[in-house]
């Protein structure tokens, strides 16, 4: 007997299981590589997983959560599980909003990358405040570290894209 209701059970049941494996996945690599991903010079490697939302918007709040998570190790925890997890979510938001007419991937994952890289304002500003560090030469080093990392990751997964549909 066929319940209509099965179908979307399971695909809620797949979906969570997908979102919590990307949380999961950005908190393990954000922790392993936890030495050079905090500070004013700064390779986040797990920052690939910000393209996601571009394939599909569930992995917004995946994302989102994997970054609150994952900055409960930061030097400056909870503050920076509380702004980066906003600050991650607004430009996720953003990013999708801003690319979600575009038909090629390159160019979606080109836009985010430097949208991404532009929001490090937000933690330049925690290490200003917190630390006395100089503003615009913290944001450009902690920007460059970003894009560095994206431009990585963002070979990485317009390959995995390439074998297999991640917008399933």
């Amino acid at each position: 007997m066929n319940n209509p209701n099965t179908q979307t059970t399971a695909w809620s049941v797949i979906s969570l299981t997908k979102m919590a494996m990307i949380t999961a996945l950005y908190v393990v690599v954000t922790i392993f590589l936890a030495p050079i991903g905090f500070g004013a010079v700064q390779f986040r490697l797990s920052e690939l997983f910000n393209y996601l939302p571009l394939f599909n918007k569930r992995y917004i709040i995946a994302v989102t959560f994997g970054v609150a998570i994952s900055n409960f190790a930061s030097p400056l925890g909870l503050v920076d599980v509380v702004i980066g997890s906003l600050s991650t979510f607004v430009v996720l938001l953003l990013s999708y909003s801003v690319t979600k007419r575009f038909k090629s991937p390159i160019k979606k994952m080109s836009l985010t990358a430097i949208i991404c890289s532009l929001s490090m304002f937000t933690v330049a500003g925690q290490l200003t405040y917190f630390y006395h560090m100089p503003f615009f030469y913290t944001w450009l080093t902690v920007a460059i570290g970003e894009l560095l990392s994206m431009s990585v990751g963002g070979i990485l997964v317009y390959w995995i894209n390439q074998k297999i549909d991640l917008t399933k």
